[in-house]
């Protein structure tokens, strides 16, 4: 599945009325780790069709980023429904991101 860039402009789109659970990678283009766990999100999202990944910058949505209460990136936070589910900080393989979304679900 394809992954997202969400915005402010594209939130309530893509992840608020999303009919899919919605997995959110919160990152910076400075952040060594995060750049590193792309590359994982990238093979998650590619194995995946229940959920919609998406990835949102905190320095370009910094308002997104202050409603989530992101304080360490990388992190992921899952939605369903327009509510989170689950969130969990740093990095990790494709197998640890799949652990989490199957036991958040």
């Amino acid at each position: 599945m394809e992954i997202k860039q969400v915005t402010l402009d594209t939130f309530q789109q893509e992840v608020s009325k999303s009919e899919l659970p919605v997995l959110i990678d919160f990152y910076a283009d400075w952040c060594a780790p995060c750049k590193v766990f792309a590359g994982e999100i990238a093979a998650f999202a590619d194995k995946t069709t229940d959920v919609k990944v998406c990835k949102i910058n905190v320095d370009a949505s910094e308002e997104l980023a202050a409603m989530y209460g992101i304080l360490s990136i990388p992190t992921l936070i899952l939605v369903r429904g327009g509510k989170e589910i689950a969130r969990r900080v740093g990095g990790g393989e494709v197998e640890d991101i799949e652990a989490f979304v199957a036991e958040s679900l």
